[in-house]
């Protein structure tokens, strides 16, 4: 599909539902090819077929290009795309399902998207450090003067 075709059907998509921002559409795209990429690297005798992904293959891939593009500030570009939740993915690709530019299988469902990991937990906690100090406990040095 070429790309003015996918930029009008997202402008059809915003305005059915105004969710999730246009930039939140191009992302989901572009991460989409990331992960089969990825997985074709990985499972060279899938890679010989056109490949479908999981709903749960698809989050990870999500997950690791969001991270490599946005780094730390991965929770709070999403969210100012209105992506809070794994399931907030799962909707755009359906929206996207119903407009036939992605496809699904007879097995493929909402469900499969619903809390594959917590946001927190994918893109806030990477980059906490791993040895935080304990609350009460201040880190400083103690100096008699005798």
């Amino acid at each position: 599909m070429q790309d003015l075709d996918f930029n009008e059907i997202i402008g059809l998509i915003c305005k059915e539902d105004p969710r999730y921002d246009r930039k939140a559409y191009s992302f989901l795209r572009e991460g989409l090819d990331h992960a089969v990429k990825e997985l074709k690297k990985k499972d060279t005798e899938r890679a010989k077929s056109s490949l479908h992904i999981s709903g749960a293959e698809l989050l990870m891939g999500l997950r690791a290009y969001a991270l490599d593009q946005f780094g730390p500030l991965t929770m709070t570009v999403l969210g100012s795309w209105g992506v809070r939740r794994c399931s907030d993915f799962g909707d755009m690709v359906f929206n996207l399902i119903e407009y036939n530019v992605f496809s699904k299988t007879d097995q493929d469902k909402r469900e499969d998207f619903t809390e594959v990991y917590t946001f927190e937990e994918a893109f806030v906690k990477p980059f906490l450090p791993q040895n935080p100090r304990k609350p009460g406990f201040p880190q400083t040095a103690r100096i008699d003067s005798r």
